[in-house]
């Protein structure tokens, strides 16, 4: 066999590389770019909010909800607690049941949130969230958690997440938050059809939000850190603020007239 030029084969490896470097940023770095900043340093504690919160995931494991309710953030309280709940049509977050029910045990406002997957029907994801979901009076409103568009243009994901937020917001009769970077909603979500919805915008490193829009939440930092959540260094928490008073986030809950009208 005829010996391959040694240009042949470092041709080849270095395609190789490129390949594996273009994989890696398209489906692993870019679409969740806000959340890995968290490589680059501490975060920040923005000065001038009232109303504090976190939210959490099976990646926060056990948490100790009663050294949570009496702990503070930036000198203030924690008032309030989203839940992941469940991501595309069949996962549900296994620390969810439980933090759910102690959130509320331990007065603390809940939400609980969804995933959305690009990759599977938005109306049946829709509803699995509903099947495992049980909001009640007080509570605040379901969350959309819209990172990614996957494969899909941006109508179609526009489309896709609008069909989610109709199935939810007929069955509780409030419209949905809708979270997700502030890169991500200028690129993929800047259309009028959004614009009634509550957001809740993840931007960190940062003492102002930047994002030119109303918002209701701003996630500023994902390695916070509170009491009740963990003990090592490394045991981090998202942060979040309210755009508003302790008042209107309670008048932001769902009241118990709306589900009333919930099909049973």
């Amino acid at each position: 066999m005829r010996r391959v030029p040694l240009w042949a084969i470092v041709a080849g490896i270095l395609g190789a590389i490129a390949v594996y470097i273009f994989v890696l940023i398209t489906f692993f770095v870019d679409p969740f770019s806000f959340r890995w900043s968290a490589i680059y340093g501490e975060g920040v504690n923005p000065d001038g909010f009232e109303v504090r919160g976190v939210d959490v995931s099976r990646y926060q494991e056990h948490i100790d909800w009663a050294k949570l309710r009496n702990a503070n953030i930036n000198g203030q309280p924690v008032r309030f607690a989203f839940i992941k709940a469940t991501e595309g049509t069949d996962l549900i977050d296994p620390y969810f049941n439980e933090n759910f029910y102690q959130a509320r045990q331990n007065d603390i406002l809940r939400g609980a949130y969804h995933f959305f997957s690009p990759r599977t029907d938005a109306r049946q994801q829709a509803r699995f969230f509903l099947r495992q979901v049980h909001l009640e009076a007080g509570d605040l409103p379901p969350v959309l958690d819209v990172e990614t568009r996957g494969n899909l243009s941006k109508k179609e994901l526009q489309t896709a997440v609008k069909k989610w937020l109709d199935v939810v917001e007929q069955h509780y009769g409030v419209k949905p938050i809708i979270y997700t970077g502030h890169s991500f909603k200028t690129e993929n979500l800047n259309d009028s059809v959004f614009n009634d919805y509550p957001y809740w915008i993840a931007h960190y490193y940062v003492d102002k939000l930047k994002y030119r829009g109303q918002w209701t939440f701003w996630q500023y930092t994902d390695v916070g850190h509170v009491s009740g959540i963990g003990s090592r260094q490394e045991d981090v928490v998202d942060c979040n603020i309210f755009n508003g008073t302790l008042q209107e986030l309670l008048d932001l809950t769902i009241r118990e007239e709306q589900l009333d009208n919930i099909e049973q």
